[in-house]
């Protein structure tokens, strides 16, 4: 795993080595074992590399062709190097070192920009093609590993994170305002927007080419759910177990000591479980905990560290919320919200401890629908076909009204159901997950912000994938509209930037791009059969894990974030968001922000989702803000 950078100078002077060198030194967390830049007149490029594959300084980047034409940067992992290393011989090409970042280079010269079809793993990589004058961006296929790119007035300088490109001077750093409003709903901001109005993300599965000024951006790959498998349950699960456990088999390719994050759910425990099968040596697997029961699921990871008699260890995260979030939440270099991320990065830091790489279990709910939500949508839909459209565009919404009459937990669980029935299933699903409502933002907004984003709603984001889909059925619609936005804009993001915040690399079997796309031709009804959330993965792991693991209730990587902000955090979040220069005055109205956080104290509503993202907002507006 690595961190790259660079820019292009076509029209004017960028930079020059010390440039390239501040940008790799930005992300020195991302590779801290070697650093490497490349200048020419057209082009400059940076690397940052944690050594996984083949030590030697071979490996070191940027990492050029044997005729010194082509020049590469690299971040990620490609495994099924071994497969095309193979190919590329028979080609006739002669390789140096044993990377995977060499095989890039090899298939860039056999087949140009097609190689990434090629391509199974997760990476962002940049290739220099001298004899074109031609830089060759591309992403993985699911979004995995991120990149970042500034364009503005003839100026185009990417990297892997933000706060490398910010440090060249003079850059247009003004703020994306829709964005902001996105961050409030979704507490991410989704690709391929940023928080600066002229910083960007390529989207997953997409090339860009930069040459003579002229930036193209295409897409090579997409998802669907067009066609259904048309075998038995038994094939499928056979099917669907022999390609995770070859994912995991690739995924254990280090030079490197590896071990696994194990929370004790099914994703998790499967693939430790596929570990221990295809490992000579106990599994090393880490866990944590906290203090609040409630949210705790150690018990549950030492049933199946026992199970596989693995090397596992815990760690409790409690009483380190208070004095390290400020050092955690600077490694997003834009509003991030996921609260999730703060156990992340200790299960993080405590794995590389005593590994290097790390596997987990990520992608297995929104592949095979994991999340309650899915289920509770599920249901929604089904009420929506049942009530005629008259009655749900003019009935529900007055009914809605009614039972705003209480703030009892009963009368909104109610009032969101309806409100959600009232619109079509696009919409209703956005507004079932929308982490602010429209009625919440209405009152918390400032009214300047307000009048800037009038022709906004963040739920153009939710209806644009859902629309997008090829999916039969709801349900294959809802996952593709996820594993466009909530996969890549939170999930990976959250992951990335922990593991990489201590040098760590995290591998995800299930998040292989041909699981994945099995997952998306196994009909919805494996996936959620009646109430049962990733039944399929559930019968294909039923070999290897226990009927406590496998059927236990799902907690997910919660935190106790009520709790949180009415004890370890109050101090810090009432002098953060009422300070008299908070930049979260400038978006959200400080009298209704105030009225809100004195309810939450007094325990007359749970509005943690809020008052953690203005936390989080104000946490990264002391850093970036302008």
């Amino acid at each position: 795993m690595c961190g790259i950078g660079g820019f292009v100078q076509f029209e004017q002077k960028t930079g020059d080595q010390t440039t390239l060198r501040a940008m790799g030194e930005a992300i020195y967390h991302r590779g801290p074992d070697a650093g490497g830049e490349y200048l020419d007149e057209m082009v400059g490029l940076c690397h940052r590399r944690l050594a996984i594959i083949d030590l030697s300084e071979a490996g070191n980047q940027p990492m050029y062709s044997p005729d010194q034409q082509h020049v590469l940067v690299f971040n990620g992992e490609i495994y099924n190097f071994l497969e095309l290393r193979e190919y590329c011989e028979q080609q006739g090409y002669v390789f140096r070192t044993r990377t995977d970042t060499e095989c890039i280079l090899a298939l860039y010269q056999l087949e140009g920009d097609a190689c990434v079809q090629r391509l199974s793993g997760m990476f962002a990589f940049a290739l220099w093609d001298k004899t074109k004058q031609r830089l060759l961006i591309a992403r993985d296929r699911l979004g995995k590993k991120p990149l970042y790119y500034y364009q503005h007035q003839g100026q185009f300088i990417f990297a892997s994170e933000i706060k490398a490109i910010l440090t060249l001077p003079g850059l247009n750093r003004a703020l994306r305002d829709d964005a902001i409003y996105d961050f409030f709903c979704h507490q991410y901001i989704p690709d391929p927007k940023t928080v600066f109005k002229h910083i960007h993300k390529l989207p997953p599965a997409h090339l860009m080419t930069i040459q003579r000024g002229e930036i193209k951006i295409r897409a090579y790959w997409d998802l669907s759910f067009k066609h259904t498998l048309q075998l038995s349950e038994s094939e499928i699960r056979d099917r669907l177990l022999g390609r995770i456990e070859l994912a995991t088999q690739q995924r254990m390719v280090s030079d490197v000591p590896l071990g696994a994050f194990l929370s004790g759910g099914v994703d998790s425990s499967g693939v430790v479980a596929l570990m221990a099968r295809n490992s000579s040596t106990p599994v090393t697997t880490c866990t944590i905990g906290f203090d609040d029961k409630k949210y705790d699921e150690t018990k549950f990871a030492k049933l199946v560290a026992e199970q596989y008699h693995t090397q596992h260890h815990e760690l409790t995260v409690a009483s380190k919320v208070e004095e390290r979030l400020e050092e955690i939440a600077a490694y997003f270099d834009e509003p991030f919200a996921d609260p999730s991320f703060v156990p992340t990065f200790f299960v993080s830091e405590l794995a590389r401890l005593k590994v290097t790489v790390a596997l987990a279990g990520d992608g297995g709910d929104e592949a095979f629908a994991g999340y309650q939500k899915y289920a509770v949508d599920q249901l929604e839909n089904r009420l929506r076909d049942k009530v005629p459209a008259l009655l749900r565009k003019h009935l529900l919404p007055a009914l809605g009204q009614a039972l705003k009459l209480s703030d009892h937990t009963l009368f909104r669980k109610g009032r969101t159901l309806i409100n959600t029935l009232a619109v079509e299933p696009d919409m209703g699903f956005y507004m079932a997950n929308a982490f602010c409502s429209d009625a919440l933002w209405r009152q918390i907004v400032a009214p300047d912000f307000a009048r800037r984003v009038s022709g906004y709603h963040p739920s153009e984001v939710t209806i644009q994938a859902y629309r997008n889909g090829d999916g039969h059925d709801h349900l294959s619609r809802i996952l593709y509209a996820d594993v466009k936005t909530y996969l890549p804009g939170d999930i990976l993001v959250k992951v990335d930037r922990m593991s990489m915040a201590n040098s760590l690399e995290v591998r995800a079997p299930i998040m292989d791009y041909e699981v994945f796309a099995l997952a998306a031709q196994i009909p919805s009804r494996l996936k959620l059969n009646g109430n049962e959330k990733k039944y399929i993965l559930k019968e294909a792991f039923k070999p290897l894990l226990s009927e406590d693991t496998l059927y236990r209730k799902k907690m997910g990587f919660s935190v106790p974030l009520a709790q949180w902000l009415r004890v370890e955090l109050r101090p810090l979040a009432e002098t953060l968001l009422f300070a008299p220069d908070a930049g979260i005055q400038h978006y959200l109205a400080s009298r209704a922000l105030k009225e809100i956080w004195q309810r939450h104290q007094a325990g007359k509503g749970d509005y943690g989702s809020l008052l953690w993202s203005a936390l989080c907002f104000e946490l990264w507006w002391r850093r970036y803000g302008v």
